[in-house]
């Protein structure tokens, strides 16, 4: 069945929408007061705390989940999305456990306005931009250095956090269990959305809109990552 012709514009002003909110909401996207207090006041290895503020972290990491869906846009087969998302994985996992495990010092604001910058590179590969500057990028290498990004910036919320030493390691290591798995969950949901929405016949028309309207949330992120940095110096 054909989309009535005013559906795409309806569909173009809502991605735009989701696009503008998604961003607002990832500038706080901090551990929650709450969370933070529960987790200072435990001494010791807590694998399921952990796991679940990890899981919890990333399916409402809409900064995340925007570079995610962006990876995933045109890939159209199983095979590809678990390499680009095993290599996502391996970046932040990395970083994630390293930077709070060393306590390597970084400006949250300069790491949160990187990863908004890695959602504007993806919506523009996949808007065709690199093809029309004749630029040939390593898609699978961006998306591994991204990745690195992407965990140190999960490694600055938890930074701000007094952990206990004790047992930090196996914590991280379940904090970030509880990520992948709550990654995973959010990409199956984009994956079956993706699924059906490549079905419409506007589904090409209506790509440019949403990649523009991802360019757009991610220069919000930029820019009001930027303007926090100014702002407390």
């Amino acid at each position: 069945m054909r989309l009535h012709s005013r559906q795409p514009r309806c569909i173009a002003a809502s991605l735009a929408l989701i696009a503008v909110i998604f961003a607002h909401t990832a500038l706080a996207h901090g551990v929650a007061e709450g969370d933070a207090t529960f987790l200072q006041d435990k001494e010791g290895f807590h694998f399921w705390p952990y796991f679940y503020l990890g899981a919890k972290h990333m399916v409402t990491g809409y900064d995340h989940l925007l570079f995610l869906a962006g990876v995933i846009f045109f890939l159209y087969r199983l095979r590809d999305i678990g390499i680009y998302v095993t290599l996502f994985a391996m970046g932040h996992s990395l970083t994630l456990i390293v930077g709070v495990w060393f306590d390597i010092p970084a400006n949250a604001y300069i790491i949160d306005a990187i990863i908004g910058f890695s959602v504007v590179y993806k919506a523009f590969e996949n808007l065709g931009g690199f093809q029309r500057l004749g630029v040939n990028p390593n898609t699978r290498l961006a998306v591994l250095i991204f990745g690195l990004f992407h965990g140190f910036g999960l490694a600055t919320k938890l930074q701000e956090i007094s952990l206990s030493q004790e047992g930090l390691l196996a914590n991280l290591i379940a904090f970030n269990v509880g990520v992948e798995v709550g990654q995973l969950m959010a990409l199956m949901a984009i994956i079956v959305l993706m699924s059906a929405w490549r079905l419409q016949n506007s589904f090409a028309r209506q790509a440019i809109v949403a990649n523009t309207a991802l360019m757009f949330a991610g220069y919000l992120l930029v820019g009001y990552q930027l303007s926090g940095f100014f702002l407390t110096r």
